[in-house]
C-alpha cells in the first residue's frame, strides 16, 4: 500500500495549484535547466541533432534536451512543469502519427538517445535496457549473449516505443507480444515523480491499473526511462532462422491473398507481403512475400508448402543469423521526408480488395514522388497472443485482429501531399470495408493520426480515460493519440 499512497500524494500535491497556459521555452529557461542536468547532458537549439524519421506533421520544438542519465529525464520534466513548458519524450524518433505535430515551437523534445545501455542477468533470462535503446542495439546485445528477446522487424526504431504500443515481431508466435514480456518499467509521471511500475497485489489498485495502462498506451502516462524484459537463452542453432523473399507475378495475387488468409501459421512462422516499386515506371510493382521460420530450411519449406504450391517466380530464402533478420528493412531507415502511415487491422483477407489496392498502387507510383512508398501486410501466429486475456493489458485487439495492413507512404515535395493522402485514405477505406471486423481496429503504431480513439484503443478506451484523469489530469503526455481527443 505504501507505493500507492506515495504516488497518490505526489499527484495530489503536484496539482494543488492551477497551471498557467503553456509558455515558450526561452534561452534563459534552458540555461537554468542545463545547470541542473548531469555533466554529459546538453541543450541544442537545432533539431538536426535528433532528426525525425518523418517530417510530415512532425513536432517542431524550440530545443532538444539531450539527457545523459535517467535522472536527467525527471529533472527536465519537473523543470518544464514548473514553467508550463510543453515536452515530448523521444527515443527512436520513428513515430509518424500526425498527433505528434501538436508539439509546437514553444515546447522541447527530451531526447533519450544516449540512454542506450543493455544489460543481461547471469542466466540470460532477464535484460535491463534504457529508454533510448534502438531495436538493433537490443538484438545485437541479445545475440552476443546467446539469447533471444522479443523485438520488432525494423532495426532503427526505439525498442520501448514499439513495445508500449504492442510490439509485433518474428517471435511472437512463441513468446507473445513485446509488451507481454515486460517485467518492470521505470517511469517518470506527469507529476515529476519517478516510480517503478510492476505487477502489484490486489490491494494496490492504482499501481495495478497503471501497469495495465502502460502496456498498450504508455506514452499517455509517463516517460519510460528504463525497463526489464524477459530474455530467452538458446543454443547456437536457435540464433538462426530460415527467411527471405519469395516473388510473385501480379496474375498470382488473388491466389496468394487467399492462401495467406487460409494458411495456419505455426508458432515458429511469420510472413509479410509487400507491394514495392521496381524502379521502372513501365513495369508492374513487385509482389514480395517475406517468409520466416524459426528452424531449418526443410522445416520452413514444409510449413509454407501452400505458398510454394502457388509457384513463386523467385526464391531468395536462406538461413540467416539473428542480427540480420531485419536487414531487408534497413533501406527504409533513412530519416527525413514525408512518411505518414495509413493502417488497418484485419480479421480476414479479401482478394478483391487487395487487387483494388494493388491496381491503385500501380497507378500511384507512376508519379516520381511516390517511388519510395510501399504497401505492407503482416501476419503472425495468434494462438500465443490470444492465450493472454484481453483485459490483462491495454492492447485491445488480441482476439480479433489477425493481420496488420499498412500503406507506408514516402515523398518529399509538398505539392504531392494531397495525392499521397488521398491514396493512403483509399487503401485504408478498402481494408476497413473488407476487414471482417465489427469495428475499425488499427494497431496504434501504424495509425495516421486522424483515427477515432476507439479505433486505436478499442474496448480499453474508457478505463484509459479514467486513469488519465488520475495520472495526468493536465495532459502533459498528450502527443501520442491523446486520450482526451475524439
Amino acid at each position: 500500500m505504501g507505493s500507492y499512497f506515495a504516488v497518490r500524494l505526489s499527484i495530489f500535491l503536484h496539482w494543488l495549484y492551477v497551471f498557467a497556459s503553456s509558455a515558450a521555452a526561452t534561452g534563459a529557461d534552458l540555461a537554468i535547466l542545463r545547470s541542473q542536468l548531469s555533466p554529459d547532458a546538453s541543450v541544442s537549439w537545432t533539431t538536426s541533432i535528433a532528426p525525425r524519421w518523418s517530417d510530415y506533421d512532425a513536432p517542431k520544438p524550440t530545443a532538444i534536451i539531450n539527457v545523459a542519465v535517467e535522472k536527467d529525464v525527471q529533472t527536465t520534466i519537473q523543470f518544464c512543469n514548473s514553467r508550463s513548458i510543453p515536452y515530448l519524450v523521444q527515443n527512436g524518433a520513428h513515430g509518424s502519427s500526425t498527433t505528434l505535430g501538436q508539439l509546437a515551437h514553444n515546447g522541447v523534445i527530451i531526447n533519450l538517445a544516449a540512454l542506450n545501455r543493455v544489460t543481461f542477468n547471469a542466466d540470460k533470462t532477464l535484460v535491463s535496457l534504457e529508454g533510448g535503446t534502438l531495436m538493433s542495439e537490443m538484438i545485437q546485445s541479445a545475440y552476443s549473449n546467446s539469447a533471444l528477446v522479443l523485438s520488432g522487424t525494423c532495426n532503427c526504431i526505439g525498442y520501448l516505443g514499439a513495445l508500449l504500443g504492442g510490439g509485433f515481431g518474428y517471435l511472437i508466435g512463441q513468446y507473445g507480444l513485446m509488451l507481454d514480456n515486460v517485467v518492470s518499467l521505470n517511469v517518470v509521471l506527469a507529476s515529476g515523480q519517478a516510480i517503478s511500475v510492476t505487477p502489484s497485489d490486489d490491494e494496490d489498485k492504482y499501481d495495478e491499473s497503471l501497469w495495465w495502462a502502460m502496456r498498450g498506451a504508455g506514452p499517455n502516462f509517463g516517460a519510460v526511462t528504463s525497463a526489464v524484459v524477459k530474455s530467452y537463452p538458446v543454443d547456437s542453432n536457435s540464433l538462426n532462422a530460415w527467411l527471405g523473399p519469395l516473388l510473385f507475378e501480379d496474375t498470382q495475387l488473388d491466389t496468394l491473398i487467399q492462401t495467406m488468409n487460409d494458411i495456419t501459421l505455426e508458432p515458429e512462422m511469420a510472413m509479410s507481403l509487400t507491394f514495392a516499386s521496381s524502379g521502372n515506371a513501365s513495369a508492374s510493382p513487385s509482389i514480395i512475400l517475406t517468409v520466416f521460420y524459426h528452424g531449418t530450411e526443410a522445416q520452413g519449406k514444409a510449413a509454407f508448402a501452400p505458398i510454394y504450391k502457388i509457384g513463386p517466380v523467385a526464391d531468395e530464402t536462406t538461413i540467416t543469423a539473428y542480427p540480420n533478420w531485419n536487414a531487408a528493412q534497413d533501406i527504409s531507415c533513412v530519416k527525413g521526408g514525408n512518411k505518414p502511415s495509413f493502417g488497418a487491422g484485419l480479421a480476414e483477407l479479401e482478394a478483391e480488395s487487395w487487387k483494388a489496392v494493388y491496381d491503385a498502387y500501380k497507378n500511384f507510383i507512376l508519379h516520381p514522388e511516390a517511388q519510395e512508398s510501399v504497401i505492407l501486410l503482416s501476419a503472425y501466429p495468434t494462438a500465443q497472443i490470444k492465450s493472454i486475456p484481453d483485459a490483462s493489458t491495454a492492447y485491445p485487439f488480441r482476439s480479433t485482429v489477425r493481420f496488420n495492413a499498412q500503406a507506408s507512404l514516402a515523398w518529399n515535395d509538398s505539392s504531392f501531399d494531397a495525392s499521397a493522402l488521398a491514396f493512403g485514405t483509399f487503401c485504408r477505406d478498402k481494408w476497413r470495408l473488407s476487414s471482417g471486423l465489427k469495428e475499425n481496429s488499427t494497431y496504434i503504431n501504424n495509425a495516421f493520426g486522424d483515427e477515432s480513439l476507439t479505433t486505436v484503443y478499442g474496448q480499453s478506451l474508457g478505463r484509459l480515460q479514467d486513469l488519465k484523469r488520475i495520472y495526468d489530469p493536465h495532459g502533459r503526455f498528450n502527443y501520442w493519440f491523446p486520450l482526451d481527443g475524439n
